[in-house]
């Protein structure tokens, strides 16, 4: 096991906001805000982590204001007086052990919710209608859909900042909306939001977050979450070469995007033949900017396996911190072994392995 972690609890700076240590908590949909408003319990939640030697909190996907942005009633919204005031108490909760947070900003697009029969009141929608290929669900967005849609993005980002959010995380991952966008599996559009090419497919998530800089200010901090693997199809890969995930990333930084959280299902896996690379490792290297992975951290099973009910037991950091120490990724985010325990990153920074929990899925069942 590991016997030392001390430079991950090194502080970065991102422009002028300054995060104590290199561990961010990751975002993981928890399904605990009825009617999409988040609770007391929500903010107990996070700032029982926040005061755990955490560097930044990511809260879990919340939707923007589109009807169909949803796929979960229990799943917290980000707009309208009463979620805005929840989300309020929750940075207060945090802010008040000195930890930084971002709402994730969220659309599912077309993919539905195969564990509950709940619709929103509009039809779902996506690029083309289709979830996956030849596989649809809802309805193709319309130019006014998209352009709609963008601006709903910026407006949650506008009232982060205001109730202060110390910046936003965008979700362009993991086969939902913005990803559907990027797919050519499920993006077949012939106007300008669509391409034969990914730096074609990639225009609706670069306008999402020139949107959003627009709305905010020049220093709040803009991070988009993206991944090759989709829920709908774990082998796809939108970059086959680092050349195209340079076409892929280069209009995301252009526009302004800030920070770049890279996901694997499991982090230590190399991104492409020839180099030991992972995703996050190659995407700073060809934009340079600032990078988060993410994957498996600290356990010995991968996430997707949580949701069939399966265990993961604590796993060596060694590989982790030897990639973190050789300059391959800045930040380092954790999700399931936050849930299970809130003071996992303390208990690393004092070196007691010992006493790092498995994951239980049973933890998934409350808001603990």
């Amino acid at each position: 096991m590991t016997t030392s972690a001390t430079s991950l609890f090194q502080p970065f700076s991102l422009g002028k906001l300054q995060l104590p240590t290199r561990i961010v908590m990751a975002p993981m949909t928890r399904s605990f805000s009825p009617q999409g408003i988040p609770g007391d319990d929500v903010a107990t939640y996070y700032g029982r982590r926040a005061a755990q030697d955490l560097g930044l909190i990511i809260t879990e996907g919340t939707a923007v204001n589109r009807e169909a942005a949803r796929n979960d009633p229990n799943v917290p919204v980000f707009h309208g007086e009463e979620a805005l005031a929840g989300w309020k108490k929750t940075v207060e909760a945090v802010h008040a052990h000195g930890c930084p947070i971002w709402p994730q900003l969220w659309h599912v697009g077309a993919l539905p919710n195969p564990t509950i029969s709940w619709r929103p009141d509009s039809p779902f929608e996506s690029p083309s209608g289709e979830y996956k290929p030849s596989r649809s669900n809802g309805k193709a967005m319309s130019e006014s859909d998209v352009r709609d849609c963008i601006e709903a993005f910026a407006k949650a980002a506008r009232d982060a900042m205001d109730i202060g959010f110390d910046g936003v995380e965008i979700h362009g991952a993991h086969g939902y909306l913005i990803d559907q966008f990027f797919w050519d599996g499920s993006n077949h559009r012939d106007d300008h939001y669509g391409g034969e090419n990914i730096a074609q497919r990639s225009r609706f998530a670069a306008e999402v977050i020139a949107a959003i800089r627009r709305a905010t200010s020049a220093d709040f901090p803009i991070c988009i979450r993206l991944s090759q693997w989709k829920q709908q199809d774990f082998a796809a890969k939108l970059a086959p070469t680092p050349e195209a995930m340079e076409a892929w990333l280069r209009p995301l930084v252009d526009a302004g995007a800030d920070v770049l959280h890279c996901s694997q299902r499991r982090f230590w896996e190399a991104e492409f033949e020839g180099s030991d690379h992972n995703f996050a490792a190659w995407a700073r290297k060809l934009t340079g900017k600032p990078v988060i992975t993410v994957g498996s951290v600290g356990l010995s099973g991968e996430f997707v396996a949580a949701f069939r009910g399966e265990a993961s037991q604590p796993a060596s950091l060694d590989a982790l911190i030897e990639r973190f120490e050789r300059g391959d990724f800045d930040l380092v985010a954790v999700g399931r072994a936050l849930i299970t325990d809130p003071a996992w990153a303390s208990k690393v920074k004092a070196g007691q392995w010992e006493s790092l929990a498995a994951f239980d899925p049973a933890s998934l069942a409350s808001l603990y």
